[in-house]
């Protein structure tokens, strides 16, 4: 049984290492059959890249050279702005230097003629000066003259106003000085004590406004030198009759503490000539 038994378990072992062996060399072509589908699939995948880093590079070289052709064109787009800013630069330079002269010319014919304009104005201005002097030398003659002459003239009113005499009015009030003639109507008039108003009346219906009164001539008596009038002050109508040359005649107006008078100096054929005499301020009287 003991021999039974023995070859029974060594016919187990040979046939589980037969079993071991079959699986090891199943599973050895198993790996070589994936080894060679690995290869298989590494070459294709290797000329798989192959072909793609080859396309690469011809897409790259194309690119390269699109580059490069589009680089050289925008430097010969760059060379021919270069020039043509040369170009215009040049115009403009030319240009600027026409334009320059042109003002440069302009410019001297205007101080020409700015300098010729003020050689005509200190000219005229010198013949003014020399017109002035000659006027302010003939003035100064005038003026020495007038001098003499206002000197001569003071005299002569000093003179006059000498021979001036007061008299009594036909109101019988005691009247300033009186005129005789024009040379002692300006005397008093220089004096400036009263206002004079000069007239010269002929005979007529109407009245006539001397000063602030209204005077009519109704008489001339030349031969004797007399006349007469009517005066209007104060809507008042008073007549003076048969008055004598030079005399004063008199009267009031409301304003007046002194009376007026009227002096007639010549007397003719309906015709009078002479002055008013009225005081400068007027203040009622008391």
């Amino acid at each position: 049984m003991n021999d039974d038994s023995g070859a029974g378990r060594s016919r187990v072992v040979t046939a589980v290492l037969i079993g071991a062996v079959a699986a090891l060399v199943v599973f050895a072509i198993y790996l070589f059959v994936q080894l060679d589908n690995t290869k298989t699939e590494l070459a294709k995948l290797r000329e798989t890249l192959m072909t793609e880093i080859s396309n690469m590079r011809e897409t790259s070289s194309v690119t390269t050279e699109a580059s490069r052709k589009h680089m050289e064109s925008l430097r010969g787009q760059l060379e021919a702005a270069r020039r043509t800013a040369a170009v215009a630069v040049g115009q403009a330079r030319t240009e600027a230097v026409r334009h320059a002269d042109e003002l440069a010319k302009r410019l001297a014919l205007e101080q020409e003629k700015q300098q010729q304009q003020v050689k005509r104005e200190l000219t005229e201005v010198k013949e003014a000066a020399s017109s002035a002097n000659t006027r302010i030398a003939s003035v100064s003659s005038d003026v020495t003259s007038v001098r003499t002459e206002v000197a001569s003239t003071k005299s002569e009113l000093e003179k006059t106003i000498a021979t001036l005499k007061s008299v009594q009015g036909d109101l019988g009030v005691q009247s300033g000085l009186i005129a005789t003639n024009a040379r002692e109507l300006a005397a008093l008039k220089t004096l400036g004590e009263r206002n004079y108003y000069e007239f010269d009346i002929l005979k007529s219906k109407e009245m006539r406004k001397v000063g602030e009164v209204a005077l009519r001539l109704k008489k001339a008596d030349t031969k004797r030198n007399r006349y007469t009038i009517e005066v209007v002050a104060d809507d008042k109508t008073v007549e003076k009759k048969d008055r004598t040359v030079n005399e004063p005649v008199q009267f009031y107006v409301a304003r007046a503490r002194v009376p007026l008078e009227i002096v007639v100096n010549e007397v003719r054929k309906n015709q009078i000539i002479g002055y008013l005499a009225a005081p400068k301020v007027q203040q009622t009287r008391e």
